[in-house]
């Protein structure tokens, strides 16, 4: 007997939703779509009755509330189209409100209910749908008398439509008065969509016969329909890559990092604003084109064409890149973008057009993505990363600091540990004079360089100096000249 999770399957006509539930719906049984008004049900519904459709199956649409005709608009304004999808229009008509029916001697149920069961009876006989879906199943309420014989039909109707071979979805209104508990209990899958503040989101907290992707799931409404984007599960995926180092072809810090960044790692690249921790990431970048490789650099706090120009300014050719095929920017607006989303940009770019790094600059713009605080941050962050290091991506982080001096941070958004690498910048006034300098906080893989070097940005790109060790307290940015040299040089 083959193991109920492993029945074949049939799709809801969304590729995300799919691989929540492992690969689709079970057929022949009946699940229940539930959440707020506007988060999509009917929508959902549709796209699982087109996908039939497109196989050739028979599929019915019982629709208890709005009109066909209005179904039929809606669905086309956002690219879904209905043709080949059968109705059972029962929704109320302006003929039943003008009509006087008072039911001085029968309930509204008893007078109702008969003709409602005629006209599913017949419409399933003639049609012998394989997919049914019924929006919204809690309309049936009007036609019981109380909670209990609701219940009743409702099991008796979903019953009805899977033993004549359908698999069926429907929805309902859940309220405060007439709540949905029990339409949970008799389906044998839940869909939830909810609306919150990190954006919309779809989960499934059961599924009879097969486990499902657990997790808060985030869903849009495009102008192709309903697009679900799953919660990144980072140990699903892998690959093999040989373990080497990546150079940023700036032989100083190269020498700094024993070789460079080791691919399939972790980098932050922290300091305060303006001290170059973007360009410093660049060059890696650079230096992968030189090798024929593709990078990705998402920019969540600078526009692209600032970048450009600052980068082309000291002869780092971005548009040569671009052109070329190696490197693809992409300008972020984190407030329209949640962080499931973003993963799918990340694994589009990963497995269809093999990005061997990628950047993010920085921390605190993808955090607005998050709309969380920082363990929320973390969460999203450690779950990326841990992607990327499986795939054997390269992968940096900008982060911003506030302090341009004084007392020093490795980083401001409380990531440190998620790295494996973490290269510093830091402002420091040396001589009445503002200076940057760079250096090494920590390295997993190999040895590094625990001296600071002097840091400059000219028309010709990243300079670094030889280690500073005529200088003492330097992070504290204000040092002081050792004994020694101060020694040099009054003499």
């Amino acid at each position: 007997m083959t193991d109920e999770g492993q029945q074949s399957r049939i799709s809801t006509g969304i590729d995300g939703l799919d691989s929540i539930l492992n690969g689709g719906l079970v057929p022949g049984r009946s699940y229940l779509v539930r959440g707020p008004p506007g988060t999509g049900k009917t929508i959902l519904g549709t796209h699982f009755l087109k996908n039939g459709v497109e196989n050739g199956e028979s599929t019915l649409f019982i629709n208890l509330e709005e009109s066909e005709a209005d179904i039929r608009k809606n669905s086309e304004s956002i690219g879904v189209d209905l043709a080949g999808v059968d109705f059972l229009d029962l929704s109320p008509t302006a003929a039943a409100f003008a009509d006087d029916q008072s039911y001085d001697i029968l309930s509204a149920s008893d007078v109702e209910k008969e003709p409602f069961i005629d006209a599913v009876t017949d419409k399933i006989s003639s049609l012998e749908p394989d997919r049914v879906f019924v929006d919204p199943i809690t309309q049936l309420r009007y036609l019981t008398t109380d909670a209990h014989q609701f219940r009743k039909q409702a099991i008796g109707f979903m019953e009805y439509l899977t033993s004549n071979g359908a698999t069926v979805m429907f929805t309902s209104q859940n309220t405060p008065e007439t709540p949905d508990d029990d339409l949970q209990f008799m389906s044998d899958g839940t869909i939830e969509l909810d609306s919150r503040d990190v954006g919309p989101t779809i989960d499934v907290p059961k599924f009879r016969g097969s486990e499902t992707e657990d997790g808060e799931h985030a869903i849009t409404i495009t102008d192709a329909g309903v697009v679900v984007y799953p919660q990144l599960k980072p140990l699903s995926h892998a690959r093999e890559f040989t373990t080497e180092s990546i150079p940023s072809g700036v032989p100083e810090i190269d020498d700094m990092l024993n070789g460079g960044l080791e691919r399939g790692t972790v980098s932050i690249i922290s300091g305060p604003t303006g001290v170059g921790k973007t360009t410093l990431g660049t060059q890696f970048i650079n230096d992968a084109a030189a090798r024929g490789e593709r990078s990705v650099l998402y920019l969540f706090e600078e526009s692209y064409s600032t970048f450009r120009e600052r980068n082309e300014s000291i002869g780092i050719p971005v548009t040569e890149m671009e052109s070329a095929g190696s490197l693809h920017i992409r300008e972020m607006e984190p407030l329209l973008l949640s962080p499931q989303e973003f993963a799918h940009q990340v694994r589009t770019e990963v497995e269809e057009h093999g990005t061997e790094l990628v950047m993010i600059d920085g921390i605190n713009g993808y955090q607005l993505s998050v709309q969380g605080g920082k363990e929320e941050l973390i969460r999203k962050l450690h779950a990326l990363g841990r992607y990327l290091k499986n795939m054997g991506v390269t992968v940096i982080f900008i982060d911003e600091h506030t302090n341009v001096t004084g007392e020093f941070s490795a980083t401001n958004s409380g990531v440190s540990y998620l790295a494996d690498n973490i290269v510093f910048l830091q402002h420091v006034e040396v001589d009445g004079k503002l200076q940057k300098v760079i250096g090494v906080l920590k390295k997993r893989t190999t040895q590094f360089e625990h001296m600071l070097r002097k840091f400059e940005i000219s028309e010709n790109g990243v300079v670094v100096g030889e280690p500073m060790t005529d200088l003492r307290g330097i992070l504290s940015g204000t040092p002081e000249w050792s004994n020694m040299s101060q020694q040099s040089s009054d003499e």
